[in-house]
């Protein structure tokens, strides 16, 4: 009986020392950043989220985590660029819209939303300039050519 308590005890000493460093602050892969800091899996999500819901600001927050952990995430410096353009913040959307079409060319999302910032700020011939490269990309008959290609024509009638 004696031999089967130390081992029970030994046993319950192993799980309390192995739960115990799990107390421990993780790391982040390889980062060597605290669990806490780190961006977490779903903060790219939670980003869209938030700027589909109107809270840019948030969105930013979470969108600057990715890609702090990733600086070649188009979809994520996608994002970050419409949620600054949201914002009226155009420097540093053009910034973010610009340092994700330097990783993915014919990333689809950033065209579009470059060429909708440029007709915000009232440049038609870069946003032309998108709706022909969404043209090449996928044709008229895409979602993003075709809001593009919208907006264009709706500000040329308002003009």
């Amino acid at each position: 009986m004696a031999s089967m308590h130390g081992k029970l005890s030994a046993a319950l000493a192993a799980i309390l020392i192995l739960a115990g460093a799990g107390a421990a602050p993780a790391l982040a892969m390889d980062s060597g950043t605290p669990a806490a800091t780190a961006p977490k899996a779903d903060d790219y999500s939670e980003g869209v989220k938030a700027a589909h819901s109107g809270n840019y600001a948030d969105a930013i927050g979470h969108l600057d985590k990715v890609v702090a952990s990733d600086p070649k995430n188009a979809d994520a410096w996608n994002m970050i660029g419409y949620s600054e353009r949201k914002l009226g913040k155009f420097p540093e959307s053009l910034d973010a819209y610009e340092k994700a079409l330097a990783i993915d060319p014919n990333h689809l999302g950033a065209n579009e939303y470059l060429g909708e910032l440029y007709l915000q700020m009232g440049d038609m011939p870069k946003a032309e300039e998108r709706l022909a490269k969404l043209d090449k990309l996928c044709g008229s008959d895409c979602v993003e050519y075709k809001t593009l290609k919208g907006l264009i024509d709706a500000k040329k009638k308002s003009s």
